[in-house]
């Protein structure tokens, strides 16, 4: 298909992360430039998609979060890919009822995507909210960063290692039009940062995040100069197990990886022990890693589920408690999101995070 090449941006070679990156970002023909992949008429749906109840633990964590640092009047608060503007829309409406800290907050959606941010504006319909392709706009007070599935949808690096030597996964277009998966010989300095890592030593096929980790830099530089955190719930694993975790999604369907470029999700599984070992590497402290489950429970979602449930019918019950079973069963949601807390603050006591 000739359209492939339109990915490439007349290279003939690329490296996974960057192929992808066009693919996903390309600002005329990428993923998120024309479509809103979410919910049962898009490609995918997403916690704040399932219920709003999920939305509600967020927001609770939020205004939790912003009493440990000692209810400052002024904080900001930055949403990480936003989305559909589902989550966010929940989160204005819950901190509305808890007016010192309405006053208090200032609201960013960090998104790159012109046409999701026509979409979150129709969505959310609340005017007090700066779109924001970088962060240098955020100045004083606390910060609190936080992303529902935003990593996953950093493009990756993929290596092979052979005889103590490191292979970088290319793609190229054959004469056909036709994509080719070729392995290159490492660079010197992609070499020396997959080796800086206890997290990647001993595994066979490595993923690297290196987009992913350049964006997070931003975010660690903004909360080691303000203080405040980073709460970043998204699937992945915390044991590799040597296999490629990239995988492609059209109409809630399995989609082969190089097939409708652009008009399909492309996303990976994220490595949380890297993830940590990444935070400690720069200064911040972390949390142990726990379960979307846990994590949810934690918060109160099912003690809140049962106070909602009082008030409804039996068929909304039902539905009620099967979108619930969807977010905390570990053979659904549950287990495979997890939750990562990175921050700089005196205080160790987050809420969520027994």
């Amino acid at each position: 298909m000739k359209s492939n090449l339109k990915f490439f941006k007349k290279k003939k070679l690329l490296p996974v992360d960057e192929f992808f990156f066009n693919v996903l970002y390309d600002k005329k023909i990428g993923y998120y430039t024309a479509k809103n992949p979410f919910g049962k008429k898009g490609d995918f749906v997403t916690a704040p998609n399932i219920s709003n109840l999920f939305s509600e633990m967020i927001a609770i964590w939020i205004i939790s979060t912003w009493e440990i640092f000692g209810k400052p009047k002024k904080i900001n608060i930055v949403e990480l890919g936003p989305g559909d503007g589902g989550l966010m829309k929940v989160l204005v409406n819950v901190f509305k009822n808890f007016p010192e800290f309405n006053a208090a907050k200032k609201i960013y959606l960090f998104e790159i995507s012109g046409y999701l941010k026509k979409v979150q504006k129709e969505n959310i319909k609340y005017d007090q909210i700066k779109w924001v392709n970088n962060f240098k706009k955020i100045k004083k007070g606390p910060v609190i960063f936080f992303g529902n599935e935003f990593f996953d949808a950093m493009p990756i690096k993929q290596f092979i290692k052979s005889k103590n030597f490191l292979f970088e996964k290319y793609v190229t277009l054959e004469k056909n039009y036709k994509i080719k998966e070729i392995f290159k010989k490492a660079s010197a300095k992609n070499i020396e940062n997959v080796k800086s890592y206890k997290t990647l030593k001993n595994q066979k096929f490595i993923e690297f995040p290196k987009l992913g980790f350049k964006k997070l830099q931003q975010i660690i530089k903004k909360i080691s100069s303000l203080n405040g955190c980073l709460l970043m719930i998204d699937y992945g694993y915390q044991k590799p197990n040597n296999q490629n975790t990239m995988q492609s999604v059209m109409g809630h369907k399995k989609n082969n990886i190089f097939k409708n470029l652009g008009k399909a999700d492309v996303t990976s599984h994220v490595n949380f022990n890297l993830l940590q070992e990444f935070f400690l590497k720069n200064n911040l402290n972390v949390k142990k890693t726990i379960s979307q489950e846990k994590f949810l429970k934690n918060m109160g979602i099912v003690e809140r589920a049962e106070i909602i449930a009082k008030k409804m019918k039996f068929s909304d019950q039902t539905n009620l408690y099967l979108r619930l079973k969807r977010l905390l069963s570990p053979k659904l949601m549950g287990n495979l999101f997890k939750v990562i807390l990175a921050y700089k603050f005196k205080d160790k006591n987050y809420f969520g995070f027994k």
